[in-house]
């Protein structure tokens, strides 16, 4: 049954999607342009059913809305339990305004050979998103675990089958992302297993048989009705977290990112650090802080520590990079550290900015990442040290660039500053070390963009050391369907920059100023009010 009225809004949103990539799979081989017109056509119309899911969730009131839920297998106690708070409500949005530009970013990132390459293409982009939506939305347990595990897949097949590094180089990074995830993954799954069997235990399911049920997990954990001991329930919270840990990723299991990203096409690695790597931050504040509320305050020290230092190496990672397309990855491990770091913070300041700074994070990346991308593909090297003097052949390029390396180093006035603000801010209330430490990136993120564009993109024209000059294309600008591709991004920068509240909105009533066992409470506890 559901009570989100006849149409099963949240269904439809992660179908439409899911049938699409089917689609996309069945139309013939000689037909990768109508496998992209679909692709694209679909990810829009997803994107349109998103917006009217917004229209549909009430920004003033807490708790979830939109549900549904049907017995799925009653043997286990597992539920086809689907619903949306202010979080998930931003990050679906975000996921559906990602896809069509990077479909379209990467419209000439695969051949047409005859083959069906273009067709998986596509249709694996596609996957991806239809499996990211179900993640923001589940809450059942198992049915969440289920496709946190799956997108895996197409992920694996888009880094190992596509991009422009050698094939030795794209299958290794593909199998350290797999192997990574796959690895966090079974931790995880033992840990869901045991939060089970203590939920037999406390007798939460029907008839003693368990259950996954979130909402009734939550409760249970929040009024101490959890028949575990504490040191179980630390155990089954760092299960999940480890995964988490794994997928956003953090410091120190943060090594199959730099090499997957710079492997693949610039758009496929956007999915997957834009869009694909927030499933682990969001479900750290749903699940870790709903779950286990007390093994969350416990070792919240700890993991804001991790995070301070993910986000120094990465800083300092990223500065030392000759390639701009793995200096871009460094630069995400450094954000997702603040991301977790707001997370466990556990006031409502860090986390509302932590929320907000997945948003933000995810469009500040895409900007930069596709414009280094559409540089890199004209000339073929993505190696700093091969750029020079861009801005004089190419002004739109080199000035998207900026804005978008301006918003990575957080600048006032583009989106990432009021996240990142309001993250050192509910940070620095209960750890002021941690938020000092943390706040030294930002002298740090000034060094790599500030140093990086002035390398590139100032200064006079370089050829490439690696082509031969005689054979040497200039720099274009960006054309038509380039600048489609960045313009929304950019002005996704300066309206959120200015007006914050506009997510904000959804995203305060889902949070709580003090360490928590529900993900909702009222409007009226907004941390930053």
């Amino acid at each position: 049954m559901t009570n989100s009225g006849t149409v099963p809004w949240l269904t439809v949103l992660w179908l439409l999607p899911a049938v699409a990539s089917l689609v996309v799979m069945l139309l013939p081989a000689g037909r990768a342009a109508d496998a992209r017109r679909v692709s694209l056509g679909a990810s829009l119309l997803t994107l349109g059913w998103a917006v009217v899911v917004v229209t549909r969730f009430s920004s003033g009131t807490g708790g979830y809305q939109l549900t549904e839920d049907v017995s799925w297998i009653p043997a286990f106690g597992a539920r086809y339990s689907l619903a949306l708070d202010g979080v998930g409500l931003a990050l679906i949005l975000l996921t559906a305004v990602l896809t069509p530009i990077l479909l379209l970013a990467g419209w000439r990132d695969v051949s047409d050979a005859g083959n069906r390459r273009v067709h998986i293409y596509v249709a694996l982009m596609l996957a991806v998103e239809s499996m990211v939506l179900m993640s923001f939305v589940a809450t059942d347990v198992l049915l969440f675990y289920i496709f946190f595990e799956a997108m895996l897949v197409p992920m694996y097949f888009l880094i190992g089958g596509f991009g422009a590094a050698d094939e030795g180089r794209r299958s290794r990074a593909a199998v350290k992302f797999l192997l990574y995830n796959l690895f966090g993954g079974l931790i995880m799954l033992a840990a869901v297993i045991g939060l089970y069997v203590v939920s037999s235990r406390s007798g939460l399911g029907p008839d003693g048989a368990g259950t996954f049920s979130f909402s009734d997990l939550a409760a249970a954990a929040s009024a101490g009705g959890l028949d575990a001991s504490q040191a179980t329930l630390d155990l089954l919270f760092l299960g999940f977290f480890f995964a988490f840990a794994v997928k956003a990723p953090l410091w120190p299991v943060h090594t199959w990112l730099p090499d997957a990203a710079v492997s693949t096409t610039p758009a496929a690695a956007v999915m997957m650090m834009a869009v694909m790597d927030k499933v682990g931050t969001f479900a750290m504040l749903r699940f870790c802080i709903g779950l286990f509320p007390d093994a969350s305050a416990r070792f919240a020290p700890w993991i804001s520590a991790l995070a301070v230092v993910s986000i120094v190496y990465g800083a300092l990672c990223a500065i030392g990079q000759r390639d701009v397309m793995r200096l871009i990855s460094y630069t995400s491990i450094s954000h997702f550290g603040f991301i977790v770091l707001g997370v466990f913070a556990l006031t409502g300041q860090g986390q509302s900015g932590s929320a907000l700074y997945m948003v933000n994070h995810g469009l500040s990346t895409a900007a930069l990442f596709l414009v280094a991308g559409f540089l890199v593909s004209q000339r073929g090297s993505s190696l700093i040290a091969d750029y020079g003097g861009v801005q004089k052949l190419a002004p739109v390029l080199a000035g998207t660039f900026l804005v978008a390396g301006l918003a990575t180093l957080s600048l006032p006035g583009l989106a990432p500053f009021v996240s990142e603000f309001l993250v050192l801010i509910g940070t620095f209330t209960r750890y002021p070390v941690a938020a000092i430490v943390a706040a030294s990136a930002l002298v740090l993120s000034a060094v790599y963009i500030l140093w990086t564009y002035q390398r590139m993109m100032g200064g006079p024209e370089r050829l490439s050391a690696t082509v031969d000059a005689g054979a040497q294309v200039p720099i274009r600008d960006l054309d038509l369907r380039q600048k489609a591709v960045v313009a929304p991004l950019i002005v996704g920068l300066l309206v959120l920059g200015f007006f914050p509240r506009l997510v904000l909105d959804y995203i305060d009533p889902a949070v709580s100023p003090a360490p928590i066992s529900t993900p909702a409470v009222s409007a009226g506890e907004g941390g930053h009010r």
